[in-house]
């Protein structure tokens, strides 16, 4: 295990990681805006939002996929060590973490099942940058509309299309998160 491995989880875990999971409902509740969450510092290319989100949500019992240049012996270290979330292939990933080139092709994940619509996969994609610019979102949890820049549209549009089931993702930069769950609807502007 490398040294980084043991540094960047939350300074005062049970304030940080409750501050971070409030900031992850907002974000879902509230589809297309933007959040602000950290406290978490993992290795290069993770970013403190996603750190903080796989210190709130991943433990020994939520599988975890890393791709492209997230899967690395580091960020591996640093997920063992913090969260201890066991890292698996897409295909049996209740999370995943990656851009959007390292995570495609989307239909590598779990979208559940008509009996369990709640078997499905949570990515987290990093990017860039979070801005409500871009494709315009309707749905619950937003009163007229929100914007958001998506990496792929089309792609997103077709995972709302399989509501109930689908996939949920978080959109992650710098210490900015925001969330589009899979009953949002998209509309190109």
């Amino acid at each position: 295990m490398q040294q980084d491995a043991l540094i960047g989880g939350f300074d005062n875990p049970p304030v940080m990681s409750a501050r971070a999971f409030r900031g992850a409902l907002d974000a879902l509740a509230r589809p297309g805006s933007i959040h602000r969450i950290e406290g978490a510092s993992g290795p290069a290319p993770v970013s403190p939002a996603a750190a903080s989100l796989l210190l709130t949500l991943c433990d020994a019992e939520t599988p975890l996929h890393l791709a492209g240049a997230w899967d690395s012996p580091g960020l591996r270290d640093w997920v063992t060590f913090h969260c201890g979330a066991p890292l698996v292939g897409a295909a049996d990933a209740m999370f995943a973490l990656g851009d959007w080139p390292a995570l495609c092709p989307m239909d590598q994940f779990a979208i559940g099942t008509p009996e369990y619509p709640d078997r499905s996969a949570t990515l987290i994609i990093e990017m860039p940058q979070i801005v409500a610019d871009g494709t315009r979102l309707r749905g619950p949890g937003i009163k007229d509309s929100a914007v958001l820049n998506l990496p792929d549209p089309t792609v997103v549009q077709r995972n709302a299309a399989l509501f109930p089931l689908g996939l949920d993702f978080f959109f992650t930069s710098g210490s900015h998160i925001a969330a589009l769950p899979r009953s949002s609807r998209l509309e190109e502007i």
